[in-house]
C-alpha cells in the first residue's frame, strides 16, 4: 500500500538518497547533461529545479541555502555565475527528461535529463540564409563577359612573357 508515499524513496535510506541526489545535481549543473535511469531523473528533477529557482536571487542567504543542499562551493558558484543568467527570465521547467531507451543489463528504463538553456540543438540561433540565387539569363550574361576578361588578360600576359624570353636568347 502507498498510504502517505509522496515520493520515490529509490530503494535507499535517507541519507543515502540525500547523498545520492545532491551528487547527480552537483554533476547535472557541472556538465549541464547527464544520462540515469528515469525514477532517479525524476526524483532529480523535484530536487534541482527549487535550487535552480533560488539562483536567481544571488544573496548570501540564497547561496548558503542551495551549498546545504549540493555541498560543493565550486558548483555553487558556477550555479549562481552561469546557469542562472542564462534561465533568468525561465519561470520554471529548468529540466528535459529526454527517454533514451532500456540499460542493457537489467532492462531499466534509461533517460538523459538536461539543463534546457544549455542545448545546442534547440537553443542555437539559426544563421540567416542569403537570398537564394538563381540563375537567369541576365545573371549569367553579365558574369560572361567578366569571365572571358579575366580569362582573356593571363593569355596576354603569357604571350607578352614568350614574347620578351624569344627577344633574350637572340641576344
Amino acid at each position: 500500500m502507498r498510504h502517505g508515499k509522496k515520493f520515490n524513496h529509490l530503494g535507499r535510506t535517507k541519507p543515502h538518497r540525500k547523498a545520492m541526489l545532491s551528487n547527480m545535481a552537483s554533476s547535472l549543473i557541472q556538465y549541464k547533461r547527464i544520462t540515469t535511469t528515469v525514477a532517479k531523473a525524476k526524483a532529480l528533477r523535484v530536487y534541482v529545479e527549487p535550487l535552480i529557482t533560488k539562483s536567481k536571487n544571488d544573496s548570501t542567504h540564497s547561496r548558503r541555502i542551495v551549498f546545504s543542499y549540493l555541498r560543493n562551493k565550486h558548483i555553487v558558484s558556477e550555479l549562481f555565475r552561469d546557469v542562472a543568467p542564462a534561465i533568468g527570465d525561465r519561470p520554471g521547467g529548468y529540466t528535459r527528461i529526454i527517454k533514451t531507451g532500456n540499460r542493457q543489463g537489467d532492462n531499466a528504463e534509461m533517460c538523459m535529463m538536461e539543463l534546457v538553456d544549455f542545448n545546442d540543438v534547440y537553443t542555437s540561433d539559426k544563421k540567416e540564409t542569403t537570398k537564394k540565387k538563381t540563375r537567369s539569363r541576365r545573371g549569367s550574361a553579365k558574369a560572361a563577359p567578366v569571365a572571358e576578361a579575366a580569362t582573356e588578360a593571363p593569355k596576354a600576359e603569357a604571350k607578352e612573357d614568350a614574347s620578351e624570353s624569344k627577344e633574350e636568347k637572340k641576344d
